[in-house]
């Protein structure tokens, strides 16, 4: 007898802010093998509840009348990738858009389920080189062809990310990043310190918006899109 298939995850909501322009179904993966300091979900970090494949599936359904599409996100979704790749494929097949939120650790996992995800946003922690100072884990490499992969699918809009953390990062890694990547759009999110896995950076100021705006006008004619997230504009495209 077969065993039955479950997901780990932390939690399902419905969202209109997950996916762009999109009232999305999001499923919140747990696990993750990165251990960001400035992490704003630490709870899915070690993981969540498990829960049958067919339950979530039913949820999509049921769901079809209010959703336009599907958010996986965690977490990191691709640890479970088979499971993952099951869910895009059955919400493929009910004609709903698809976006997944990833670190990019895996570039092959990226290449077994890109078939069936319209969107990506993909977390740029960090210049590629100076990975293992801000994750602890020295993935810039996979991460660079992650990238690769995304951008050069025609069917797949890529959404590269950065969480700009004062101290970790400063605005000359940011020129970095900028000059390293390819994507369609690239989001600079403006880091909080209410909920974080390291408790030292609730001592750290969350940057200003202004702060934010100065870095996103200097790496434009670099990128040509970029993206402002901050808590009081939300998201501006400059």
């Amino acid at each position: 007898m077969s065993s039955v298939k479950k997901l780990i995850i932390g939690g399902i909501i419905v969202s209109s802010i997950e996916y762009p322009s999109k009232i999305s179904l999001v499923i919140f993966t747990g696990g993750c093998i990165l251990k960001c300091p400035y992490c704003h979900n630490p709870e899915l970090i070690f993981g969540g509840n498990p829960v049958e494949i067919s339950t979530i599936k039913t949820k999509i359904k049921e769901s079809l009348e209010y959703i336009d599409g599907i958010t996986i996100t965690g977490g990191e979704p691709l640890i479970q990738w088979e499971d993952v790749k099951d869910i895009l494929q059955y919400s493929k097949m009910l004609k709903l858009k698809t976006k997944i939120d990833t670190s990019g650790f895996n570039p092959e996992r990226i290449r077994k389920i890109i078939k069936w995800t319209d969107y990506i946003a993909l977390d740029i922690k960090a210049p590629f080189y100076k990975y293992e100072s801000v994750t602890g884990m020295d993935i810039g490499d996979c991460v660079k062809k992650s990238m690769k992969i995304c951008f050069n699918n025609p069917n797949t809009f890529l959404e590269c990310r950065t969480t700009y953390v004062p101290g970790l990062l400063n605005p000359d890694d940011m020129m970095e990043i900028a000059k390293s990547i390819q994507c369609d759009l690239y989001t600079i999110q403006q880091f909080r310190n209410q909920i974080v896995l390291d408790e030292k950076l609730k001592q750290t100021p969350n940057p200003s918006r202004d702060e934010l705006l100065m870095i996103a006008n200097k790496i434009k004619p670099i990128l040509g899109r970029v993206k402002l997230k901050t808590a009081e504009f939300g998201d501006e495209i400059i």
